[in-house]
């Protein structure tokens, strides 16, 4: 246990203190006389080596450790690498029953990745408090380690004790004829000249250069902290959003979790002729271009009222294609795939009245997202219920088998003149086939023996302008990502610091002279060849001629 020292030059070290923070001289008995000092930080004395640390300093201790550091990060790549085993569930469009997929795409391991959550693996906690605990580790190993390195740095003295001096990597003596003050200026003119920072104390002196390189590795961290930040920012919805819109030609979508909406005016596609097309491709179909005439609306007022239309107003168009998104206040929607088939957009039928046989209408009803209430004539039609795509169940209920609209059908109630208050329930398919034809009068017979309606009233199309189909779908990816511009920003600081610690070595020398003899010792963080090739170079200009290999301490070479 490292215990409070004071320094035989009368200095009082703290607790952890390796080096004299005055003189330098080694403050434990213990390390051998030969060992190289510990100057990575100089010997000062860090919080996570504080003695009888209270549950704070635990905790401080824990995430100062490199080895844990190692650990969580090591644990981490581990954990994104099972999450790539298989597809995650956010890659997908509409996935409903991710178990189901799982299972009938790869079988009992798909279920049992989907069962242990690893298909949303970069969402799960675990996950996300692994980055927050390598972020954790990352600011307190800084701190632990850059408020003592700065404390060394920013008060260095310029004699230091013999002992410090002659444990450097890097160490001469000889004697010295004449004056020594002279000596000492005219050698710290030449270490001026490699571009040093010289200080003088009598005949005593500090050289130092490239001391901002010390601070590459924290500022590298900084960035490092920056982009995890950003990264745990995508899981806040206002900063980070990923979602599939379909959309038929003609179509208003609202863009989920958001007050925009979207409309695709016209899509249209151009295929390569085959003269464009190498002789293996021809006579087949190849896209050359899909583009969709996008506008983007935003709600105004009525924006979640359920029964009222809400207020749009145009805030950006575009045509959107291939690498070219409507991009909006951080909003982007990009091209992501087209679907050829055609589809429902709306019908526009009559009401007919079998008794006197009256059409009233027409009155136009939208397959998707329709109203609730509809005016033919006199007469007023409530929707009681919708199926976007009609299909009964075991029990011989109807269901719809998807959410999208493939075979529409909607039961009315109509009320108006003649009608008994509760009005009459009817069943209307604007696209029937054969079997749909069927059950739209078994299924209006039935509500006739209920009572719930007498029959008077069918539905029609009069004329085919009345029905508007869609060739095409369409969908759209809609992205926002406002941590991406931070996650950059992290990115270059960690270069930044990356650079500064790869491309520069902190260097330092230390010079005295004691009764004509002459001492030196230097020392850098890395290329101790440089080093001596530099304090070689400026003693022979100060005329002493040494071999620079001579200058190695080999009593440190293992």
């Amino acid at each position: 246990m490292f215990q409070n020292t004071k320094c035989e030059c009368g200095h009082q070290n703290p607790t952890g203190t390796v080096l004299c923070e005055y003189c330098g001289k080694p403050l434990l008995e213990d390390l051998p006389l030969d060992s190289p000092l510990e100057m990575r930080y100089d010997g000062i004395a860090r919080r996570s080596q504080k003695s009888n640390p209270a549950l704070i300093d635990r905790v401080w201790n824990f995430f100062s450790s490199v080895k844990i550091a190692v650990y969580l990060i090591i644990i981490t790549l581990v954990g994104a690498a099972v999450g790539t085993i298989y597809p995650q569930e956010s890659t997908f469009i509409n996935l409903d029953d991710p178990a189901g997929y799982y299972r009938a795409a790869y079988g009992t391991s798909g279920a049992i990745y989907q069962a242990l959550g690893f298909s949303r693996t970069y969402e799960s906690w675990w996950f996300v408090g692994l980055l927050v605990m390598i972020g954790t580790s990352l600011v307190i190993c800084s701190l632990d380690r850059v408020l003592p390195l700065y404390k060394a740095l920013s008060k260095q003295q310029v004699r230091k004790h013999l002992t410090f001096i002659n444990r450097q990597q890097t160490i001469f003596s000889t004697t010295i004829e004449g004056e020594p003050e002279a000596w000492v200026e005219s050698f710290g003119k030449q270490l001026k000249r490699k571009r040093y920072n010289v200080k003088r104390d009598g005949t005593a002196l500090l050289a130092e250069k490239n001391r901002f390189s010390r601070w590459g590795p924290y500022i590298n961290h900084i960035g490092l902290i920056v982009f995890l930040l950003a990264v745990l920012g995508r899981g806040v919805p206002a900063w980070h959003m990923d979602q599939y819109v379909s959309m038929d030609e003609g179509q208003t979508k609202q863009i989920p979790n958001t007050n925009y909406y979207v409309k695709n005016e016209d899509f249209t596609v151009e295929y390569y002729k085959d003269e464009e097309l190498p002789d293996a491709l021809k006579g087949t179909a190849r896209a050359k271009l899909y583009e969709t005439k996008a506008v983007l609306y935003e709600c105004t007022a009525d924006c979640d009222d359920p029964i009222k239309d809400p207020v749009l107003q145009e805030v950006e168009r575009h045509d959107i294609q291939v690498n070219s998104p409507l991009s909006y206040k951080g909003l982007k929607l990009y091209q992501y795939n087209y679907e050829q088939r055609i589809r429902l957009i709306t019908v526009k039928p009559l009401l007919v009245d079998s008794q006197t046989g009256e059409e009233y209408g027409p009155f136009e009803l939208p397959v998707s997202n329709p109203p609730l209430t509809y005016t033919a004539g006199p007469y007023t039609l409530k929707l009681s219920d919708f199926f976007p795509d009609f299909g009964m169940d075991e029990q011989s209920r109807p269901m719809t088998k998807s959410r999208d609209p493939n075979n529409p059908a909607f039961v009315f109630i109509v009320t108006g003149p003649g009608l008994q208050e509760s009005g009459e329930m009817y069943i209307y398919f604007p696209l029937p086939n054969a079997e749909d034809k069927q059950l739209q009068q078994l299924l209006n017979e039935s509500f006739k023996k209920s009572g719930n309606n007498t029959g008077r009233f069918s539905f029609k199309v009069g004329k085919m302008e009345n029905v508007s189909y869609s060739e095409y779908t369409t969908y759209l990816n809609v992205r926002v990502d406002r941590a991406m511009p931070f996650i950059w920003v992290g990115a270059a600081i960690s270069m930044i610091g990356l650079v500064m610690g790869f491309y520069w070595q902190h260097r330092r020398v230390w010079l005295r002279i004691d009764g004509g003899v002459l001492t030196l010792g230097a020392h850098t963080n890395k290329n101790t060849f440089g080093v001596r090739n530099e304090v070689a170079g400026a003693l022979k200009k100060a005329g002493i001629e040494v071999n620079p290999k001579a200058l190695d301490n080999r009593r440190n070479t293992h």
